[in-house]
């Protein structure tokens, strides 16, 4: 069986996350498609995706309500 790379590993994480997301009724806007693009294409480590996410999270009006 050939080793997977650490890129690849992430796009099929990815994918999980997009299938569940979808499972659930709550598919990723476009916005967070291009989010974790840029995290992909910049090389962002994990530890700066979760400190950047949380941010948003954090701040307010940039999670729209339901």
């Amino acid at each position: 069986m050939a080793e997977t790379t650490n890129s690849e590993e992430q796009a099929a994480r990815l994918r999980e996350a997009e299938a569940l997301h979808l499972l659930e009724g709550n598919p990723l806007t476009d916005a967070e498609m291009a989010m974790f693009a840029m995290f992909d294409r910049e090389g962002w480590s994990h530890a700066k995706r979760r400190a950047f996410i949380l941010g948003l999270a954090r701040t307010p009006g940039s999670v729209p309500a339901e």
